[in-house]
């Protein structure tokens, strides 16, 4: 008979901006076999008017065989629902911690691939509270439910919906041209905006630049 215990474990994360008096902040997961020590470099465009954070997957494994480069993982079909309920209890323990350090008056969260959807169950079954959600060239969990959970229900449900937004680029090697239309509208259903952009499976600084461009002046 399988059995459970709860022990306590160490998380990493990393930090840009760290120090500043910043007024907003921006919660960035990464995607499958990625490490914040390198993700995050993909945030330095943006301005210090902006705290970028970047939790770590609590999982790490060898990316080829059983040496070499290491990536991390948010989850894996196995132990899913446990996997899920950890990952939301570290994310929302990481988020007071650095809330209580910083005044904050926006905040926003992004997740890239596989990062998208532990940042859609963050955003609604979590204790946080975020402005916008940015998922990236990731799917919605399907098991999910479409509702509200953000610091901008305080605004008009229809403010809140149109503050998040799906990205993918045209180029996505993950997606094909169908597989991205059918995400496109699934999207569209759920009420978010939608960007692309010509490029691949990555970050691209245009687009979200132009992105947080268009939050600020909501």
């Amino acid at each position: 008979m399988e059995s459970q215990f709860e022990h306590s474990k160490t998380f990493r994360y990393r930090i840009l901006n760290e120090g500043t008096k910043a007024k907003k902040a921006l919660y960035v997961l990464h995607g499958y076999g990625q490490l914040v020590e390198y993700f995050i470099q993909k945030f330095r465009h943006l301005s210090e008017e902006y705290v970028i954070i970047a939790p770590e997957g609590m999982h790490r494994f060898y990316l080829r065989g059983t040496s070499g480069r290491v990536g991390a993982s948010w989850m894996t079909k196995e132990a899913r629902e446990t996997d899920i309920s950890d990952t939301l209890s570290y994310l929302d323990a990481l988020d007071a911690k650095i809330s209580s350090e910083y005044d904050f008056e926006q905040k926003y969260l992004l997740g890239f691939s596989q990062g998208g959807a532990t940042a859609a169950r963050w955003n609604q079954l979590g204790a946080s509270n975020f402005d916008a959600l940015i998922l990236w060239a990731s799917v919605f969990p399907p098991d999910l439910p479409n509702t509200i959970h953000s610091a901008a229900t305080v605004n008009s449900e229809t403010d809140h919906k149109s503050s998040n937004y799906f990205v993918i680029g045209h180029e996505d090697e993950f997606y094909s041209a169908v597989n991205q239309d059918k995400l496109i509208e699934a999207y569209l259903s759920k009420k978010y905006r939608i960007k692309r952009y010509k490029g691949r499976h990555d970050i691209v600084n245009n687009t979200l630049t132009e992105i947080l461009d268009e939050l600020s002046i909501k």
